[in-house]
C-alpha cells in the first residue's frame, strides 16, 4: 500500500498585541490636536463672544449707574430698543453714519484702485518707493495720525491756515476749522481715507500682479483701451479679491470711533456723530448704559446686513460667470 503523507496543518497568523493601556483602532494621540487648541478657543470665545453676549443682556436691562454699582438690573425686555427707534436724534445719527461710510469707502475704493495701478507700472525703484511709503503710513498709530491731522487744521499754528494765506486767502487766517461741522467732517473724511488706503492699495497691488501678461498683451493686440481691459479683462479676474477689500473698508469705516472721538468727540454740535460716537455718548453722558449697548447692537445688526447684502451680490455673480 501507498504510504498516505499527511497534510501539515495551516498556520494560524494570529493579530499582534496592542500595547499595554491602549485600544486596537483608537490610537491614543486622538484628542491631542483639540487639547492644543483649547486654549486659543477659549479664549477667543471669552474676548469676543462674551462681551458680544454681555452687551446683548445689558441692553434688555434697565442698567444704570446705580444698578452698575449694585448688580441688581431689571429685565425690560425691548423698552431699550423702542426708546432708540423713537428717538429723531437717533435716526438723524443712522443716515449721518450710511452718508459717511459710503463718502469713505468709494474714495478709499478708487484711490486705491489708482494707486494699485500706478505701482504696478512702475520701474523697480519707483514701485519700492511708493510701497515703502503705504506701509510707513499704515503702520502710524491712529491717535498719532489723528493728533498731526489736529495740528495740521490748528486755527492758529496749523500749516493748512498758514498756506493759504500765504496763496492770498485771507479769509482762512486763523480760520476755525473744527467749529464748522461740514469743514470737521470733510477733515475726518481726508484722515480715514489717508488711513485707509494703503491697506487697499497694497491688496489690490498683490491681486494684480497674479494675472498673467499674456492676457494684457493679447487684449492690446485687439486694440482695447486701458480702461475697456481693466473693466473687461482685469475686474473680472480679481473680483472676489475686490469684494473683500470693499467688505473689509464697510467694516472699518462703518465703527469708526477713535478718529472721531480724539479730535471731535461728534462736534460741533452732531455734525460728526455718528453710531459708535452716539452709543458712547449715550452711554456716558448721562449713565444709560442700557441705552449704548442697545445702539451698539444695533450698529451690529445693521452692519451686519450690510455686509449680508454685498456678499449674496457677490455669489450671485459669482453664479452668473459659471
Amino acid at each position: 500500500m501507498p504510504a498516505v503523507r499527511e497534510r501539515p496543518a495551516p498556520r494560524v497568523t494570529r493579530p499582534p498585541k496592542a500595547p499595554p493601556g491602549r485600544r486596537p483602532g483608537r490610537p491614543s494621540h486622538r484628542f491631542w490636536p483639540y487639547a492644543l487648541i483649547a486654549p486659543a478657543i477659549g479664549g477667543m470665545l471669552y474676548l469676543l463672544v462674551y462681551p458680544l453676549v454681555r452687551a446683548v443682556v445689558i441692553s434688555l436691562q434697565d442698567f444704570r449707574l446705580r444698578q452698575l454699582i449694585s448688580g441688581d438690573a431689571e429685565f425690560v425686555g425691548l423698552r431699550n430698543y423702542r426708546t432708540l427707534l423713537s428717538d429723531q436724534r437717533f435716526w438723524e445719527v443712522t443716515g449721518r453714519t450710511f452718508v459717511f461710510m459710503a463718502v469713505n469707502v468709494v474714495l478709499i475704493m478708487v484711490i486705491s484702485t489708482l494707486v494699485a495701478l500706478m505701482t504696478e507700472r512702475l520701474g523697480r525703484v519707483g514701485r519700492t518707493v511708493v510701497l515703502c511709503s503705504l506701509v510707513l503710513a499704515w503702520a502710524m498709530p491712529v491717535v498719532a495720525a489723528t493728533t498731526v491731522f489736529q495740528w495740521l487744521f490748528h486755527s492758529e499754528f496749523g500749516i493748512v491756515n498758514q498756506t493759504l494765506t500765504g496763496l492770498g486767502f485771507g479769509s482762512f487766517d486763523r480760520y476755525p476749522w473744527f467749529a464748522n461741522g461740514t469743514a470737521s467732517f470733510t477733515i475726518l473724511v481726508l484722515l480715514i481715507v489717508w488711513q485707509s488706503v494703503p491697506f487697499a492699495a497694497v491688496t489690490l497691488y498683490s491681486a494684480l500682479t497674479t494675472v498673467p501678461a499674456e492676457l494684457y498683451e493679447s487684449a492690446r493686440l485687439d486694440g482695447a483701451s486701458g480702461p475697456r481691459i481693466f473693466r473687461s479683462l482685469t475686474f473680472p479676474m480679481l473680483r472676489p479679491i475686490f469684494m473683500l477689500v470693499l467688505s473689509l473698508e464697510v467694516i472699518w469705516t462703518f465703527k469708526a470711533f477713535v478718529q472721531i472721538w480724539v479730535m471731535t468727540r461728534g462736534g460741533p454740535g452732531d455734525a460728526t456723530t455718528i453710531l459708535p460716537v452716539y452709543a458712547v455718548q449715550t452711554a456716558l453722558s448721562g449713565q444709560r448704559y442700557d441705552l449704548g449697548s442697545a445702539a451698539s447692537m444695533i450698529t451690529v445688526v445693521l452692519m451686519s446686513g450690510v455686509l449680508v447684502a454685498y456678499f449674496r451680490q457677490m455669489f450671485r455673480q459669482e453664479d452668473d460667470l459659471r
